[in-house]
C-alpha cells in the first residue's frame, strides 16, 4: 500500500519485528492469476467461489480476480522475478494447477514465491524518500476524536515507551490472529491486537453467515 500511495504523500510504515517477519515471507506454493490465454477471469471466479463453499463474497471476489494480472505485472515491475517457461527473454510464466483451479494459474517463484514477493517490496519501500519504516512497533491503540481516526498509540519494544503516531489516514494491515491457538506454524506476530485495536474503535470485524 505504501508503494501505491502519491509520492507526495507521507508515509509511515510500522512493523512489530523485521519487515520480513510476516506470514507473507514464509509463503512457498504461488499466488493465483489469470495469465494463460485459454484462463478466463470467469472460470477464476467460479473455481474460488465454489472452494470457498459458500464463505466467499462474489463481488470481493471479482474484484480480486478481475485484477490478479494488473498485480502480477506490478510486480514485475519492482523487480519480482517469477519462473518463466524457459531462460528465453520474455519466455511466458511457468503456471501450476492447485486444488480448487480448474487451469493451469499459479504463477510462483521456485517455491519461495512469498520471499521473493517480501523481500522486492521492501526493498523498494526502503528506497522511497516518501516512506519511514519503523520496526519493532506494536501498536496498542488507535486515537479516535470526535468518531475520527487521528493516529495511533504505539509501544516502542526496543525502549520500553508509549510513542503517539498522529495522521490524516491509518491502515491496519494486521495480519490473522493464530497466535491466540496454542499450536500454529504461523510466526508470533500474529497474535490479533490489530484486530482488537479495530474492534475497540467500532470496526466491524466480521460478518456472519446465513
Amino acid at each position: 500500500l505504501a508503494l501505491q500511495l502519491s509520492a507526495d504523500c507521507k508515509v509511515a510504515v510500522l512493523s512489530k519485528g523485521e519487515l520480513t517477519q510476516g506470514s507473507t515471507y514464509w509463503a512457498q506454493g504461488g499466488m493465483a492469476a489469470v495469465l494463460d490465454e485459454h484462463d478466463t477471469v470467469a472460470s477464476h471466479v467460479a473455481d474460488t467461489i465454489a472452494a470457498g463453499g459458500g464463505l466467499c463474497r462474489s463481488d470481493v471476489v471479482e474484484f480480486v480476480v478481475g485484477r490478479s494480472r494488473s498485480v502480477v505485472d506490478w510486480l514485475v515491475g519492482l523487480g519480482v522475478e517469477f519462473d518463466r517457461q524457459d531462460a528465453a527473454p520474455g519466455s511466458e510464466y511457468h503456471l501450476t494447477r492447485e486444488g480448487g483451479h480448474s487451469q493451469r494459474r499459479v504463477i510462483h517463484a521456485a517455491d519461495a514465491t512469498g520471499r521473493a514477493i517480501s523481500e522486492v517490496l521492501v526493498e523498494n519501500a526502503l528506497a522511497q524518500s516518501n516512506i519511514d519504516i519503523f520496526t519493532k512497533r506494536v501498536g496498542v491503540d488507535l486515537i479516535i476524536n470526535d468518531g475520527r481516526c487521528e493516529g495511533a498509540y504505539v509501544l516502542d519494544h526496543k525502549a520500553g515507551n508509549v510513542e503517539v503516531f498522529q495522521a490524516r489516514f491509518v491502515v491496519l494491515a494486521t495480519g490473522g490472529a493464530s497466535k491466540a491457538y496454542l499450536y500454529t506454524s504461523n510466526p508470533d506476530g500474529a497474535s490479533g491486537d490489530g484486530i482488537a485495536m479495530a474492534w475497540r474503535a467500532g470496526c466491524q470485524i466480521g460478518r456472519a453467515h446465513v
